[in-house]
């Protein structure tokens, strides 16, 4: 499948996604310059988020429009004032787009309800990500799925049962290019609590591309994502973490995100082909391998034993598979030491 120009599948190198967020700080000047920041760091794209506080959430006191976690980032924050402070004004998606196609970057946006979609649809985005809180937002699914735009769905929180339906939404729509990104909703997540070991499952169940939404620390969930089949990464990105910001916590700074780009590269690249023997290469290295070789002076007629040849480098001689059935039998000729055993007893 391709979003704009980038064709993404196991053929090709992983389509790397920066996700913008609320890390823009509610200025647009920093907005840029993480666009800047992304280009340079490789990937292919920026994402934003599009969406109004009050289209995801009421204005409440009640207790249950506050986190109440002692491990959350945003514990004790209202859920209203958390997204007025992560939001993306509408006004400042074209600049940011614009930017983003003057560096040569892939923009699109994860909406978060309809209204959303149809600003987006003006914009003329090129894709849609739907986010793990949003993917049970089945209406605003099939919003999406009515533009014919590639889809990609983060899977955090889901049930088999719930991607199941949203696969036979999607089946049943305009839009037939789905990616599915393993996903662990927790804000950073662990490690331990990522298994990404379900790329290759989901793989198999839905035949479709997937890919991870990673909000580990560090770069080695997403490289070994792509060991493991994932053709689409997916991680927050900031200028700075001492900074701050709603996301900033698990964000990646521009060298690592330069580091995300060029390990999962090298992780892809490794995968090469299913293989066994010497490669292309490894050719030239082979008579460094080992053979026999007589060690000592050997006369015609001489009992070859361990104490006159030996398996050793380089490989003129020959293959050491023949060593055991040598010792005990007689040398046909004489052979001088470090000479290459080259007949076969």
């Amino acid at each position: 499948m391709k979003i704009e120009n980038y064709t993404i599948g196991s053929d090709y190198p992983p389509f790397i996604i920066a996700e913008m967020s609320g890390n823009h700080n509610q200025s647009l000047s920093r907005a840029l310059k993480i666009v800047d920041a992304v280009a340079d760091s490789g990937a292919q794209a920026i994402k934003l988020q599009t969406y109004k506080p009050e289209t995801i959430t009421i204005k409440s006191s009640n207790t249950e429009f506050t986190i109440d976690d002692p491990n959350s980032l945003w514990n004790k924050k209202n859920l209203f004032s958390l997204f007025e402070s992560a939001c993306t004004p509408y006004e400042w998606h074209k600049p940011i787009i614009d930017r983003a196609k003057e560096k040569g970057l892939i923009c699109f946006s994860s909406p978060f309800d309809e209204n959303a979609v149809d600003f987006l649809e003006e914009l003329n985005v090129p894709a849609y990500k739907i986010a793990s809180f949003e993917n049970n937002h089945y209406p605003l699914i099939e919003k999406v799925a009515s533009t014919g735009k590639p889809i990609i769905i983060s899977t955090g929180m889901a049930t088999l049962e719930e991607l199941k339906e949203i696969f036979k939404i999607l089946e049943n729509s305009k839009s037939k290019d789905l990616i599915f990104l393993k996903c662990t909703s927790t804000y950073p997540a662990s490690a331990n609590n990522t298994n990404i070991i379900t790329i290759p499952e989901l793989k198999k169940i839905f035949k479709c591309e997937i890919g991870i939404s990673d909000h580990t620390l560090g770069i080695g969930t997403s490289v070994a994502a792509v060991a493991l089949g994932a053709t689409v990464i997916e991680k927050h990105f900031t200028l700075d973490r001492s900074d701050g910001g709603v996301d900033s916590a698990f964000s990646m700074e521009p060298d690592e995100f330069k580091m995300l780009v060029s390990e999962s590269h090298n992780a892809w690249l490794s995968l090469g082909k299913v293989f066994i023997g010497p490669t292309k290469n490894e050719k030239k290295s082979v008579k460094f391998r080992r053979s026999i070789y007589a060690i000592k002076d050997i006369e015609k007629g001489e009992l070859f034993s361990e104490d006159n040849i030996a398996v050793i480098r380089p490989a003129n001689g020959i293959h050491p598979r023949h060593f055991k059935g040598m010792i005990g039998k007689k040398s046909i000729k004489k052979i001088k030491y470090g000479t290459p055993i080259l007949d076969i007893y």
